[in-house]
């Protein structure tokens, strides 16, 4: 694992980035978090996060994330990774929001578990607006039956959407197409049933440029922070 000094290297030349990004987009540095992606990594990745003043954390799998809970305190996890629905009940009172909400059974299974733990969880629903087989998330087309779905539900705050763009580094169009495809269909959904829609989960390090341009709210990092595994 990289030293926190070389966290805070990659953080900074992460934050260059994004400023940069976002005064070609004439956006505020403000409208767009960083996610810190801590899949893989020992606590110390969580520990670096929450130093540098970060109070979120993005974790792939559900027991991954759970066991490095214990013993952290002031930090929101996220889970960005599939859900499988006989993890739904796991997930109740551990995580904060759920980025990869995409079908009417993981959302049965959630509201099921968050009624008998009494508790809310905030969730994105997540689309393949990039079409790409190799991506999870529900069509365009289904998105609108899931959020009404949703919206049935007290125990659920859907918060925004999510997709991850097809991986084509030498094509920058094609990632930008799915983010656009994104925003365009949370305006619509927006302002179809009168919800604030408010967050866009889309980007990573490799296509941040791209998302930063549709509107993204939310980029998901990892190895850019975090380095990569030998």
């Amino acid at each position: 694992m990289i030293s926190e000094a070389e966290f805070r290297q990659n953080l900074e030349l992460l934050q260059e980035q994004l400023a940069n990004a976002c005064g070609s987009a004439n956006r505020s540095i403000e409208e767009v978090q960083i996610l810190p992606v801590t899949k893989n990594w020992p606590i110390e990745a969580v520990h670096y996060a929450q130093r540098a003043g970060f109070s979120r954390v993005g974790e792939n799998r559900v027991q991954e994330a759970i066991e490095k809970q214990v013993g952290i305190e002031g930090i929101n996890w996220d889970l960005i990774g599939h859900l499988q629905s006989n993890k739904a009940k796991l997930v109740a009172g551990r995580f904060s929001r759920v980025q990869t909400v995409d079908s009417s059974k993981v959302l049965n299974k959630l509201n099921q578990a968050l009624e008998k733990s009494n508790d809310q969880l905030g969730i994105f629903i997540q689309v393949n607006t990039g079409k790409d087989p190799a991506k999870a998330g529900l069509a365009e087309e289904k998105c609108k039956s899931l959020l009404e779905e949703a919206m049935g539900f007290s125990t659920i705050r859907i918060e925004g959407l999510m997709t991850i763009a097809p991986y084509a580094p030498n094509e920058p169009t094609i990632a930008r197409d799915a983010f656009s495809k994104l925003r365009i269909l949370r305006d619509r959904l927006s302002s179809q049933f009168n919800l604030p829609l408010t967050e866009l989960s889309m980007g990573m390090s490799g296509d941040l440029q791209e998302a930063v341009m549709e509107g993204s709210t939310m980029i998901r990092v990892g190895s850019g922070l975090f380095g990569h595994r030998s």
